[in-house]
């Protein structure tokens, strides 16, 4: 009976952030006024959008058994660079793609100081979070940097599928790439490998600094392209982009961990922190039906990022537990 009980537990902890999806949007369909609408469930999929995109890259990095603090840094940059390229070009291909080469390059930037000079990984990009939210602030003087073309914004707003932005298309369409990329293939799988256990892996001959330095250029592309959507959407870009009300920040961390993602590395689904990011929207879209402000989402956030640290510290418990039950090994 109680082996019978651990699978069942197994098996709803692995798909537990379509539960709570499923949970949370049943809940505000039916508590929440005007929240079931076809015109509010296109405004939580576009509102996820940025955060839909980012998270993929973060995601790869806590699967790597890192932090990436200046994931948010690395989206107002990139989001300002854009502006400013469309402004001198009239180009959004070209702003996006400055964007996602200077994202990447932070990343390599990143991956190299905690491969090569050994810093932690939590000091080095909280060190480059402080060091591009300067350089922000200090480019455009704490102004908001502004276009007049609104063709990014018309396209990201038409929906070539029923109750579905472009814009939330496109998230999802590179979501799901990148879940293949990270399960069917060798080059995604050894990402786990090395997160599960750096050594064992180099054993393997896998190249554990080119792929924590890989996973970190990944996060600064995908944040990068994020930003600079985000910001094309908008039509400008100031140095705190998307930072009202809920950090984003605290967004990735929550919607990863509630996805299953461990924060000690080996574990980890980009669908399933995709679909955090979509509980999460939603949950702060129902406060906002209820007509409580952000003061009420940051404090939810708050209670969110509680539950999350308290999921993993049980998930650590089960693991060392599991590890140090010879029964339960050889059962």
């Amino acid at each position: 009976m109680g082996k019978d009980m651990k699978k069942v537990w197994t098996s709803v902890n692995a798909c537990r952030i379509y539960i709570i999806f499923v949970l949370v949007f049943l809940f505000l369909s039916i508590f929440a006024p005007k929240f079931l609408t076809a015109y509010n469930f296109g405004t939580v999929l576009g509102t996820a959008m940025l955060n839909g995109i980012v998270v993929i890259g973060f995601t790869i990095v806590l699967i790597c058994g890192h932090l990436d603090l200046s994931t948010v840094a690395i989206i107002n940059l990139a989001g300002n660079l854009a502006i400013y390229v469309v402004q001198k070009t009239g180009s959004f291909t070209l702003g996006i793609a400055a964007a996602i080469i200077t994202g990447i390059i932070v990343g390599i930037v990143n991956g190299l100081l905690v491969t090569k000079a050994k810093i932690n990984s939590f000091i080095a990009t909280l060190g480059m979070s402080t060091l591009l939210q300067g350089l922000v602030s200090y480019s455009n003087n704490a102004a908001t940097r502004s276009i007049t073309n609104f063709a990014m914004t018309d396209f990201l707003d038409t929906k070539l599928i029923p109750l579905v932005p472009n814009r939330a298309l496109i998230a999802i369409l590179v979501v799901v790439v990148m879940e293949i990329f990270m399960n069917r293939t060798i080059i995604g799988k050894n990402f786990y490998l090395v997160g599960g256990n750096a050594e064992s892996a180099w054993y393997a001959g896998i190249n554990t600094d080119r792929y924590l330095t890989s996973a970190f250029a990944l996060n600064g592309a995908f944040a990068a392209f994020g930003g600079a959507l985000y910001a094309c959407y908008l039509a400008s870009a100031m140095a705190d982009i998307g930072s009202q009300g809920v950090s984003p920040l605290n967004m990735l961390i929550a919607a990863s961990v509630l996805g299953g993602t461990s924060l000690s590395g080996g574990k980890g689904s980009i669908l399933h922190s995709f679909f955090g990011v979509l509980t999460l929207t939603a949950l702060y879209n129902g406060l906002t039906c209820f007509k409580l402000g952000y003061e009420m989402q940051i404090f939810v956030n708050g209670l969110v990022l509680i539950a999350v640290v308290l999921m993993e510290a049980i998930s650590v418990y089960r693991k060392n537990k599991l590890l140090g039950s010879k029964s339960d090994l050889f059962a």
